[in-house]
């Protein structure tokens, strides 16, 4: 290939003319209409993806060979037919008209190239690589990977419309977060963090992205939610790209639903990236499986901090119940459970600081979980999972019936 000159071409709404019927004609129509092409196919045949698109009316079709007058109007060429006299021919009537033309068949003979191309979010990184297909695609799929993971530089750093991302930071550990939360919290300019959020990403964060604490803990808010409502719309119309960093996943008892409604009314853009919740994701890093052949179908997921739980109707469900923020009224909880009809011998368990390296799991029974959780000083942040799959900690996750032990 000679020396080329790097360029990113605007092909919306743009005449684009691809010859031949294949899959690597399928492939480039697919990638110019992704970008907003008026995408035109030549080709006496189509194969079932091309086909598709054609049954769709996303592409234009004329089922025949290719003659000369069919790049009239073209912004760009693209000519995959396999036969070389027909690309030959294809190419040249491109020169004539001074209209760029992408060859499958032999990059040498092109006047243009197609990239291979990470994207993520508005960062697009275009890889070529002498030619060599393969080698481009490999470094594409590297690059890829560092963009999803939040790895590169790319926040921002000239003004640009603001934008709310509400992040599911997951269960404790940083390595469960998603990696497109993780990408998010890279485009910060500024993170709203949740005391239970993982933390540690935030020392990953590019210097000068500002952190506000909204931490909340029983009857000790650092923010308010109208409050944090407020500033999420706020910095967002100001132009800045605003993580809202939560423990779990937003939506599972994490009021992401409210902050979401306010975005949405403020006419804020605002995305929502679903996290691993603690409800499932701290009992299974102790072993339980909340549902189990045999064992439970189904699960109930509770907020247990306050006293307005309709203890009557859990405590005569079946399968397993997960109970948050229950840890300091848990001898209250249990003895409610039990008072409604609960066995007493149902199994118990309790997991603090779930998915950390100082996790902890206490075994017990409705009838002694309290005074066992007493006994060891168990603290939150932690999960109580209540149901015959707690038994399974000690089978699965190697937990101890005894707190001491």
């Amino acid at each position: 290939m000679t020396a080329s000159h790097p360029l990113l071409v605007d092909v919306a709404g743009r005449r684009v003319v691809v010859v031949g019927g294949g899959p690597v004609a399928a492939r480039r129509a697919r990638g110019l209409l992704a970008d907003g092409a008026d995408v035109h196919v030549v080709a006496p045949a189509a194969c079932e993806e091309l086909a598709d698109l054609v049954a769709a009316r996303a592409v234009g079709w004329e089922p025949r060979e290719y003659a000369t007058g069919d790049l009239d109007g073209a912004w760009l060429v693209h000519t995959a037919t396999g036969d070389r006299r027909t690309d030959d021919a294809v190419a040249a009537d491109a020169e004539a008209a001074r209209t760029w033309c992408v060859r499958a068949d032999d990059a040498a003979a092109s006047t243009a190239w197609t990239p291979a191309v990470a994207r993520a979010g508005d960062v697009t990184v275009a890889v070529t690589a002498g030619g060599d297909p393969r080698r481009s695609r490999a470094v594409r799929a590297a690059v890829q990977g560092l963009l999803d993971a939040g790895a590169l530089p790319v926040r921002r750093h000239r003004a640009g419309p603001g934008r709310v991302s509400l992040v599911g930071g997951g269960p404790g550990d940083p390595g469960l977060i998603t990696t497109r939360g993780r990408r998010a919290l890279a485009e910060a300019d500024v993170v709203v963090v949740d005391r239970l959020a993982p933390r540690a990403l935030l020392d990953e964060l590019e210097p000068g992205v500002e952190v506000v604490e909204a931490g909340k803990a029983p009857h000790a808010h650092t923010l308010t939610q109208e409050e944090i409502n407020r500033l999420l719309v706020e910095r967002a119309r100001a132009g800045q790209r605003v993580v809202r960093l939560k423990g779990g996943d937003p939506f599972v008892l994490g009021r992401g639903g409210e902050e979401l409604q306010a975005c949405l009314e403020a006419g804020v853009d605002v995305e929502v990236v679903p996290g691993v919740t603690s409800a499932i994701a701290v009992p299974a890093a102790a072993g339980i499986p909340v549902t189990h052949r045999h064992v439970a179908r189904q699960v109930t997921i509770v907020s247990a901090h306050d006293a307005a739980t309709d203890w009557e109707t859990l405590a005569r469900l079946r399968g397993t119940l997960v109970l948050l923020m229950g840890v300091a009224r848990i001898g209250d909880h249990m003895d409610r459970l039990r008072g409604h009809g609960l066995d007493p011998a149902t199994p118990v368990a309790v997991v603090e600081d779930g998915t950390l390296p100082t996790q902890r799991t206490t075994l017990g029974t409705v009838a002694d979980i309290a005074a066992r959780a007493a006994q060891v000083g168990v603290r939150n942040p932690a999960v109580v999972v209540v149901g015959h799959v707690a038994s399974l900690a000690a089978v699965l996750g190697g937990a101890s019936a005894d707190p001491l032990a």
